[in-house]
């Protein structure tokens, strides 16, 4: 979608206000590929919008009690319920997996995915810096990006081990994108309505712009 796309033809994007994450940066980027954006923490703005994204800096238990106070759990369970797009980016993405661990300490996440976020394996951390992914060949997350694509990551903490098994025939297993830092991790997911990236596409230069540019299109 061209940033010359007429008012009437943008898809409208929330980015979900709850204290934690880089707000004007999302802002930005997502205007910037034709999205009319919104920063807000208002419910029914929240659920109206044709895509909800949920940013997130710091740690897994501030991201999860803000998110709560904020009744952004209960948006996202809504939204998904209705199969109405959410995109989660950095932190983010780790809340909604079941839990994280940090300093010993165990936050329960939003249980949207089975997975435990714990420290990254590694013998620098953070991991700080532009890396690349593998990206499964069907993914719309990463489609027209080049397999040697960079991508900025931001992070101590991860999902290293994917556990999620397809009972039902019917459904679609989600898309599971690695990075290797140490040892692989999780570094995005497509999963019907909700998609997430543990790197920050809003400062990903190109290659950020046109995956958030696929993400809008889906909307």
């Amino acid at each position: 979608m061209s940033t010359s796309a007429t008012s009437s033809s943008r898809k409208k994007v929330v980015v979900f206000d709850y204290g934690f994450g880089n707000i004007r940066s999302a802002e930005r980027a997502l205007a910037r590929v034709g999205a009319d954006v919104e920063i807000t923490r208002d419910y029914d703005t929240a659920m109206n919008a044709d895509g909800l994204l949920v940013p997130g800096v710091g740690a897994f238990a501030a991201c999860m009690n803000g998110l709560s106070q904020a009744r952004g759990d209960w948006i996202v369970d809504r939204r998904l319920s209705g199969g109405r797009p959410v995109l989660g980016i950095c932190v983010g993405m780790q809340i909604l997996f079941a839990e994280g661990i940090e300093h010993g300490e165990r936050t329960e996440g939003l249980d949207q995915w089975p997975g435990t976020v714990e420290h990254l394996q590694a013998d620098v951390v953070p991991h700080m810096g532009w890396n690349t992914v593998d990206a499964p060949a069907d993914s719309r997350l990463f489609a027209g990006l080049d397999a040697d694509a960079r991508y900025y990551f931001v992070h101590s903490y991860a999902v290293q081990d994917w556990t999620l098994e397809i009972t039902n025939p019917a459904m679609s297993a989600p898309l599971v994108t690695w990075s290797t830092h140490g040892k692989p991790f999780v570094a995005a997911v497509e999963n019907g309505a909700l998609w997430a990236t543990q790197f920050h596409p809003e400062k990903s230069g190109d290659a950020g712009a046109q995956l958030l540019t696929n993400w809008i299109g889906t909307l």
